[in-house]
């Protein structure tokens, strides 16, 4: 009996390893397609999301979660009762836990009656438009898992991020920009902390819907615009014949990314003239500038880059997201926090009334927050001046605001240490899955298959939609 190798095999049933993967990336497209046309499963809240993202943990005890009885505790070791063994970072564990009380006072704002630490005045003047969130835990305690769960859902790199699944479920609403637009913000000083592409990665979804960086150079995207003396009829004819070349490979292969090719020269292609309009704030009137504050006129500032944010919104772009570094304040807590608060209070709070007074507000979910919170006990000597905060996972706070949040609301308590979740805790999990309900996303549902597997963005651990927060 002759051996029938496996080439033989399938040439002589007519078959081929071509075919056979053209097979399935049609059935993946398939899905794909049947998928994103069922969406959104129910009437959106919010059409767009702008994720103000304050990379490096701000600290809840100085600015949100109000403790006052911490004062009576100062120097005390915080009780085994309270940390239950949870784990420390490695720059705490060899220390003793000894409490540092929050270094900033508190008031009541608003008819809401909001508690604001007093290094966010601008803030407290907004408190009855945003939702706090104090209950936030995640399970990551490392700056790079944890702002990858709380991004993409998974600490581990090469899921997409929360943007490109918004950018892929819903597609775009301006045909002349990126679905999902990154800014980040330019330093006065350097910072030591890094920010990962794959923040705002594209994983295993097609690589159009990645997050689009804008640079605050001269040029806001690289290889973006043509040399002097190229006319556009040029490169118009230049990307057709691209386009014609790479169809014919696509019909060959049905490789996705070459499509994803073609869209992207000709999204480029229409760039060329909406993202120079966008960037160029000379439009702005004085009084938007003196709103956002005296740092809004520097280019790739906090500041200006919320103005770049309403910009964007009034242009329809599906997800923005901000980035913000250098919150993590291990040292120097009362100039170092300060500092951040400086660069972000003004233009956050500015960017809440400036999206109200627009009405756009209403239909944009707006997120401020960090990876994790700061731990209660003093990192280093716990009464010096340069005393600080080490990272802390079990509770932090963000805020919330539009986009069918119910505004002038307190959700979740902590214990009296600011250390474990008391009440109603609100998992990384279940603010993806909040968010995506407010688009319009039934996040059991919304999944893309990949290697054999349903992936989604709140992954398999329970998950659920704070509808207490909802308006």
């Amino acid at each position: 009996m002759n051996n029938l190798g496996r080439r033989s095999f399938l040439s002589q049933t007519g078959f081929s390893l071509g075919a056979i993967a053209a097979g399935a990336l049609l059935g993946r497209e398939s899905i794909a397609a049947e998928l994103t046309a069922s969406l959104p499963h129910f009437a959106p809240q919010a059409k767009r999301v702008i994720f103000l993202t304050q990379s490096g943990g701000p600290s809840q005890i100085e600015l949100f979660d109000h403790k006052p009885d911490l004062h009576k505790l100062a120097g005390t070791e915080l009780p085994d009762s309270v940390r239950q063994g949870q784990r420390l970072t490695g720059m705490t564990k060899n220390q003793k836990q000894l409490i540092l009380p929050p270094v900033t006072s508190f008031s009541r704002y608003g008819q809401s009656g909001a508690t604001i630490g007093e290094w966010l005045p601008h803030t407290a003047k907004v408190v009855d438009d945003l939702c706090f969130v104090k209950s936030m835990v995640t399970d990551q305690i490392n700056h790079a898992p944890a702002m990858t769960k709380f991004l993409t859902g998974h600490q581990l790199p090469g899921r997409p991020s929360f943007g490109c699944w918004a950018s892929y479920g819903l597609g775009s609403m301006n045909q002349n920009l990126p679905d999902y637009i990154v800014l980040i913000s330019k330093m006065k000083r350097s910072s030591d902390q890094p920010l990962y592409d794959h923040y705002w990665g594209s994983g295993f979804l097609p690589s159009r819907h990645q997050g689009v960086k804008l640079r605050s150079a001269s040029d806001p995207v690289l290889y973006l615009n043509d040399h002097n003396g190229f006319p556009p009829q040029l490169r118009r004819s230049m990307l057709d014949g691209l386009g014609s070349l790479n169809q014919r490979r696509y019909d060959e292969t049905l490789d996705p990314e070459i499509e994803t090719r073609i869209e992207q020269y000709e999204m480029a292609f229409r760039m060329q003239t909406s993202v120079p309009d966008l960037a160029d704030l000379s439009d702005e009137p004085e009084s938007t500038f003196q709103q956002y504050g005296p740092d809004s006129r520097r280019p790739g500032s906090y500041a200006a880059n919320c103005i770049l944010a309403r910009r964007l919104a009034e242009r329809d772009v599906r997800f923005i997201q901000l980035f913000h570094p250098d919150w993590d304040h291990h040292s120097r807590l009362s100039s170092w926090c300060v500092s951040r608060c400086i660069d972000t209070d003004q233009p956050s709070a500015a960017l809440i009334r400036d999206l109200k007074q627009r009405g756009l507000l209403d239909d944009t979910l707006v997120i401020w927050g960090g990876e994790f919170g700061r731990g209660v006990a003093g990192q280093g000597k716990w009464d010096s001046p340069e005393a600080g905060r080490d990272h802390h996972p079990r509770c932090f706070t963000i805020w919330m605001a539009g986009g069918g949040i119910q505004p002038g609301m307190t959700y979740g308590a902590t214990d009296d240490f600011s250390y474990n979740v008391a009440e109603n805790p609100v998992h990384v999990r279940d603010l993806h899955a909040t968010a995506l309900h407010l688009l319009g996303i039934d996040h059991e549902r919304f999944t893309h298959r990949f290697q054999g597997l349903d992936f989604k963005l709140t992954g398999v651990e329970p998950s659920h939609v704070v509808h207490d927060i909802l308006a």
